[in-house]
């Protein structure tokens, strides 16, 4: 007999398992088919920053039920969720300009943010230095995690205590419209039965639906990051973005002097040709993760971004890092990067197919912070909940 289930979850990386949790979490029988072994993708390459204060006023709301729906989870089983807070470092008066005006608005959002003086950034971030800080913002609610760790520890609870059927290693060869549901046949020659399929990986819709996937207005984007060895004796708290993070990130879109400070800048500086802004997070081994950097192609030209380290990219990241941050050592241990598909026009790509098949992708660097939150208001209106 087929195997059958409310809800099949094709991608188990963050923005699938999240579907499943708030599925299970409404007593829903779930399956999550992910085509590795382990996750491999965005939601393991990134710096384990959950941020709702760089995104707009719509993500920010999907990103502070996030948090709530990360702390919830962590009191029941340790994913590696830390609170430690996040703090934007403002480099001049511009950007000084920026965060104050930000301030205003998270106040009329009601989400808590603290300006913080210069001398208060060098108090509480060491070996910030002293010619790089104007202010910050600093926003106490946010937390980090480790997303090497957290998405395994993530399945794992939901596989012991929830009941989640996990098949890894496992690609989906064809969804199927059946009476009653969706038919789905794996490569492992499997074929289960669902009321609802959930796609949350983009190269199985890719590989199953070629024509919606060509004509969609998706794309890709390869970040380039770097991981310090181990900083013994030295403690970087949360998530620290800085100057060029505040020209970049939504959030700040929303604040009135924006057009007119990003009118101004350079267009063909470095940092502009290779979407470069600097992030530090110090990950729980105590080493400090560094970057990062944007390419953009289309999802059909993915290819042509190529698998090869920009070493002039990684060398300038390092360089700017060490005039904001005096770490006791720059030496590098580890060079990667990561790959996430974003929509040119929407916040994400969603399709759904005869009524019961959902192709939810694309939520680009949103992933990691906006999931959770996105996740929970998916699941009621796929299953039409309250």
């Amino acid at each position: 007999m087929r195997k059958k289930y409310d809800l099949i979850v094709v991608g188990g990386g963050v923005l699938g398992t999240f579907h499943a949790y708030h599925a299970l979490e409404q007593g829903l029988r779930v399956a999550v088919i992910e085509k590795d072994k382990r996750p491999q993708g965005a939601t393991v390459r990134n710096f384990g920053q959950v941020v709702p204060s760089g995104m707009n006023t719509k993500w920010q709301e999907y990103g502070r039920e996030s948090l709530n729906i990360y702390r919830q989870i962590q009191d029941r089983f340790d994913i590696s969720v830390r609170h430690n807070g996040s703090v934007y470092l403002a480099s001049n008066e511009e950007e000084v300009q920026l965060i104050e005006e930000l301030s205003s608005i998270n106040q009329k959002n009601g989400y808590t943010s603290q300006l913080l003086t210069r001398q208060e950034c060098l108090e509480k971030y060491p070996g910030l230095k002293p010619g790089y800080v104007k202010a910050g913002l600093f926003f106490p609610d946010e937390v980090t995690v480790e997303p090497r760790v957290m998405i395994g520890r993530l399945l794992q609870y939901l596989i012991k205590e929830k009941g989640l059927d996990y098949y890894d290693s496992t690609h989906v060869l064809n969804c199927a419209q059946v009476t009653g549901g969706v038919s789905v046949l794996t490569s492992k020659g499997t074929e289960l039965e669902a009321g609802k399929v959930i796609i949350c990986c983009g190269s199985e819709f890719k590989t199953l639906y070629p024509q919606l996937f060509a004509g969609s207005d998706l794309e890709v984007t390869k970040l380039q990051m770097l991981q310090t060895v181990p900083q013994p004796g030295y403690e970087l708290k949360g998530s620290v973005l800085t100057g060029l993070s505040i020209r970049r990130y939504e959030a700040f879109y929303e604040c009135p002097s924006f057009a007119a400070i990003k009118a101004r800048e350079v267009p063909d500086s470095f940092e502009k040709k290779w979407g470069i802004h600097i992030l530090f997070k110090q990950a729980a081994d105590g080493s400090v993760i560094i970057g990062d950097s944007h390419e953009y192609a289309r999802a059909a030209d993915a290819d042509d971004l190529g698998f090869d380290l920009r070493t002039d990219v990684d060398d300038f990241m390092i360089i700017e890092a060490q005039k904001i941050i005096a770490l006791p050592s720059y030496e590098i241990q580890n060079r990667w990067f990561g790959i996430y598909s974003q929509c040119k026009t929407q916040d994400l790509f969603q399709h759904t197919i005869d009524g019961a098949i959902h192709i939810v992708t694309g939520i680009g660097g949103k992933g990691m912070t906006g999931s959770a939150g996105f996740s929970k208001e998916n699941i009621k209106r796929v299953f039409d909940l309250k």
